[in-house]
């Protein structure tokens, strides 16, 4: 006798198809081996969705597709889900009080971005290459063991730098969040000041020994300039928490099997 590994998801008597499920999966997270977890994601997301559907449909609600970029439109179900939510939810403006009450948790999480002055020295290779870039990190390690971490024995070391920086001892000047590669911007966090990474970091363009020279901490910023952010962010807040105990609430009222809406 054959046992399905995963039961039949029926909501209110609608059976939602297991292949549906098996492509929602692909976009949820979870650990390499249990798989199960991005099934049961899955599950769950298409159990609400349908939720919210048949909510739309029972309320006589008619899909009225908004323009989300050119020529990319809303689905009908996704128009539906938002004027049933927009109909649905009943959110209490965020006052001035609640945004600086807010604000006067920790006005210093609120600053303006650090900067970095920044040196490197580049071994360039093509990641996708392994021999090349073999050779390339052998190259950066021997180069690594040259430094002493003096400035100016960084710089000298430097004018072999495949950079066109090496003409100013591998200097980058000043970089702020988002101004490198994600990998490079990783380890330059991880420096304090003077520091030089202890070994190679790859990125796309090749091996890089980094050195945070000096850091300037972003400014905490006056409560003025970051009201509307915080106010922003209460209000998607408060959208949430409705979203979740109106999803809750049609959930108590519904005959759901082989998903659960228990955070997971």
């Amino acid at each position: 006798m054959n046992v399905a590994l995963f039961p039949d998801v029926v909501v209110n008597g609608e059976t939602i198809p297991s292949a549906a499920i098996a492509a929602e999966a692909q976009n949820h997270s979870a650990p390499k081996d249990k798989p199960g977890i991005a099934w049961r994601k899955a599950a769950q997301a298409l159990a609400i969705r349908a939720l919210l559907l048949q909510e739309a449909k029972r309320r006589g609600l008619t899909p009225d597709p908004l323009e989300l970029a050119p020529g990319r439109f809303e689905t009908d179900d996704e128009a539906l889900i938002r004027a049933l939510l927009d109909e649905a939810l009943v959110i209490a403006p965020v006052t001035e009080e609640t945004v600086r009450v807010e604000w006067e948790k920790d006005p210093a999480r609120y600053r303006s971005a650090p900067l970095w002055d920044v040196s490197h020295i580049l071994c360039a290779c093509d990641p996708r290459d392994e021999a090349e870039c073999a050779a390339a990190r052998a190259r950066a390690v021997v180069l690594l063991t040259r430094l002493d971490g003096d400035a100016k024995g960084f710089a000298a070391a430097a004018r072999e730098s495949d950079c066109g920086s090496k003409a100013s001892g591998g200097h980058l000047g000043q970089l702020g969040p988002g101004d490198t590669v994600p990998e490079f911007e990783a380890a330059l966090r991880s420096l304090t000041e003077g520091a030089v990474t202890p070994a190679p970091v790859l990125s796309r363009h090749g091996w890089h020994i980094i050195r945070l020279n000096a850091t300037a901490p972003g400014q905490v910023l006056p409560y003025d300039t970051v009201r509307p952010k915080i106010a922003q962010a209460l209000e998607k807040a408060a959208w949430a928490r409705a979203s979740r105990a109106f999803v809750e609430s049609l959930g108590q009222e519904a005959q759901i099997s082989g998903a659960s809406l228990t955070p997971i």
